[in-house]
C-alpha cells in the first residue's frame, strides 16, 4: 500500500474521530408546532443557539409591519438604497445608490429574493441606522416571547454575535400569523417579476408540497441550510423549523417528511407549549462551516437550490449531527436519515405566477425610472467602450512616437560617429604582406659590422648570378690522380729560399 493511500486513510480516520466526538455536542435543531395552539408536536435541540442566516428577514418583516400597525410608517413609505446597502453581498437586487422603492415592494423582494441590499435599506430607512433597527428587533423579540435571539443586522449576514433558536423562530412565525393576518400572502409568494426578470422563491416547498404556504429559508456556511416553513391541511396549520442541513434539497425533503408526520399526530393537554421547552445547555452556536462547505469558499449568503455540500459532506454532516434517538421512529427517520432522502426528490414545481414589483411610487413611475436607468447604463457602457478605445488609440500613438524617437536618436548617434571619424582619421596599419616584403630589403641596406660601406654598396641578387648547369659544375676539390709528394720532400721545398724573394 502506497504512502499516499496510507495518508488518506489516516486523514479519514482522524476526520471521522473529530466528527463522532462533535456529534455529542451538536444536534440539528428541529421543531414541529401546531400553529393555532402553540403545542409542540416534536422537537430536538429546540432552544440551542444557532446562526439564523436569512430567516432573520422574518424578524425584519415583523418590525416593519409593526411600525405600519403603529402608524409610524406605511406600506407606501419610500425605502432608499444607500451606498452601504448597495455594497452588501449577494443575494441582492443590485439597485444603484439613491434608488427608491415602497416598503410594500421591499418586503416582497426580501421574502422571495432574500435581497440583502433591500433588507439593509429597510433597516436604515425605518430605524435611522442599522444599529437603531437592530435595537428595535431585539426589543420586539423580547416583547413577543423570544428568549434566545440576539440581532445585529436586518438581513442575516454572518455575524458571530447574531443567533436565534428553533423555538424562537416558531414563536416569531406564530406572531406573524396572529398579528398580521392581512399580510399572510406575503410569505407564500411563489415568484416576483422586476422588469423582464422573474425570480422564484427560494423556498423549495412552495408549489411542490401540497399545502405549503410559507415562510422563509436561509443559508450561511456556519449555520447550514435553515427553513421556517408552514403548511395547511384540512384546516390545520403546522409550523416546521429545520436548521443545519447540508443542502437545500435535503432540507426540503426532510421538512416535507416532518409535515407528513405532524399531520398524522394530534396534540392534547399533555403536550408541551413553546414556553415550557427547557433552556439549552449550549452557550454559543456551533460553527458548521467545515462540515457544510467542506473548506471551500462560499458566498456570504446564497439561497440557491443546489447543494453546497459535496465530496461526501452529507454523510459527514449526518455523523456530526449524530443519530440521537427520537421520540418516534417516523420523526427519527425524517430528521436524521440521509440515506432515506438521497434517492428521492419532491415533485416538479407548479407553474410560477409572479407578482410584479417596481422601483418608485407606482408601476408607471417604476417603468420610467427603469427605462432611465437602462438608458443611463447603455450610455455609461458606450462611454466606457469609447474611453477604452481612446485609451487604446493613445497607447498605440505613444508607442509609435516612442519608436520614432528611438529611431531618430539612433540615426543621430550614427551621424555623430561618422563626423568624429572624419575629423580624426585613425593611422592606417601596413598590410602584413607589404611588411614581410620590405623586411629583407631593410636588412640588406643595413651596414654590416667591420665591412666598409663601399664594399657593401652592391649586393648581388639571384637575378645577377648566372645559373650553372648541374652537369658542368666542377667540384670544389678535385681529387689528384698522383699521390702527393713525400713529407720530407715537401718540407725541403719549403725550407729552400726563393731567389726572387732575395732579389
Amino acid at each position: 500500500m502506497s504512502n499516499r493511500i496510507l495518508k488518506r486513510l489516516a486523514g479519514a480516520v482522524a476526520a471521522l474521530a473529530v466528527l463522532v466526538g462533535a456529534a455529542e455536542a451538536a444536534t440539528a435543531p428541529i421543531l414541529l408546532v401546531d400553529a393555532e395552539s402553540g403545542k409542540v408536536i416534536y422537537g430536538q435541540a429546540a432552544t440551542d443557539p444557532w446562526y439564523p442566516a436569512s430567516i432573520t428577514k422574518l424578524m425584519t418583516a415583523y418590525v416593519a409591519l409593526d411600525l405600519v400597525r403603529q402608524g409610524r410608517a406605511s406600506l407606501d413609505t419610500l425605502i432608499t438604497i444607500s451606498p452601504a446597502a448597495a455594497a452588501e453581498p449577494p443575494s441582492k437586487m443590485g439597485f444603484r445608490p439613491g434608488t427608491q422603492l415602497t416598503l410594500d415592494n421591499a418586503l416582497k423582494i426580501i421574502m422571495v429574493k432574500s435581497a440583502n441590499d433591500v433588507s439593509w435599506a429597510i433597516g436604515e430607512s425605518l430605524g435611522g441606522s442599522v444599529e437603531g433597527f437592530a435595537d428595535m428587533m431585539n426589543e420586539t423579540s423580547r416583547r413577543i416571547g423570544m428568549h434566545e435571539s440576539r440581532w445585529y443586522n436586518p438581513n442575516g449576514l454572518p455575524d458571530p454575535r447574531q443567533w436565534t433558536s428553533a423555538r424562537d423562530m416558531a414563536v416569531l412565525a406564530r406572531a406573524l400569523m396572529r398579528d398580521f393576518p392581512q399580510n399572510r400572502d406575503l410569505f407564500s409568494i411563489p415568484a416576483i417579476q422586476f422588469g423582464k426578470a422573474v425570480m422564484a422563491n427560494h423556498n423549495g416547498l412552495l408549489g411542490r408540497y401540497a399545502g405549503a404556504d410559507g415562510m422563509k429559508t436561509g443559508f450561511i456556511c456556519s449555520g447550514g441550510f435553515n427553513v421556517v416553513a408552514s403548511a395547511t391541511r384540512n384546516g390545520r396549520r403546522i409550523i416546521a423549523v429545520v436548521m443545519g442541513q447540508p443542502s437545500a434539497r435535503e432540507r426540503d425533503l426532510k421538512t416535507a417528511d416532518l409535515f407528513d408526520y405532524a399531520f398524522g399526530q394530534s396534540t392534547g393537554w399533555t403536550s408541551q407549549n413553546l414556553d415550557a421547552l427547557p433552556a439549552s445547555v449550549s452557550a454559543t452556536p456551533p460553527d458548521m462551516r467545515p462540515y457544510i462547505c467542506g473548506g471551500r469558499k462560499a458566498p456570504a449568503i446564497d439561497e440557491g437550490p443546489g447543494a453546497i455540500a459535496g465530496n461526501g459532506a452529507e454523510g459527514a454532516i449526518a455523523q456530526f449531527m449524530g443519530q440521537t434517538a427520537a421520540t418516534s421512529p417516523a420523526a427519527a427517520m425524517a430528521a436524521f436519515s440521509t440515506a432515506a432522502v438521497r434517492n428521492r426528490a419532491l415533485p416538479p414545481r407548479a407553474p410560477l405566477q409572479p407578482i410584479a414589483v417596481w422601483i418608485g411610487r407606482s408601476p408607471a413611475e417604476g417603468q420610467t425610472l427603469l427605462a432611465e436607468q437602462e438608458n443611463a447604463a447603455k450610455t455609461a457602457a458606450a462611454e466606457a467602450r469609447a474611453a477604452k478605445l481612446e485609451a487604446a488609440k493613445a497607447k498605440r500613438e505613444a508607442a509609435q512616437e516612442a519608436r520614432a524617437a528611438k529611431l531618430a536618436q539612433a540615426k543621430e548617434r550614427a551621424a555623430e560617429a561618422r563626423a568624429n571619424a572624419a575629423a580624426n582619421p585613425p593611422a592606417k596599419p601596413k598590410p602584413a604582406a607589404v611588411a614581410a616584403k620590405a623586411a629583407p630589403k631593410a636588412a640588406a641596406r643595413k651596414p654590416q659590422s667591420g665591412i666598409p660601406q663601399s664594399a657593401t654598396a652592391y649586393t648581388s641578387t639571384a637575378a645577377d648570378t648566372p645559373v650553372i648547369p648541374a652537369a658542368k659544375a666542377k667540384p670544389a676539390h678535385k681529387p689528384s690522380a698522383k699521390p702527393s709528394a713525400k713529407p720530407a720532400q715537401q718540407a725541403k721545398a719549403v725550407s729552400k729560399p726563393s731567389k726572387k724573394a732575395d732579389e
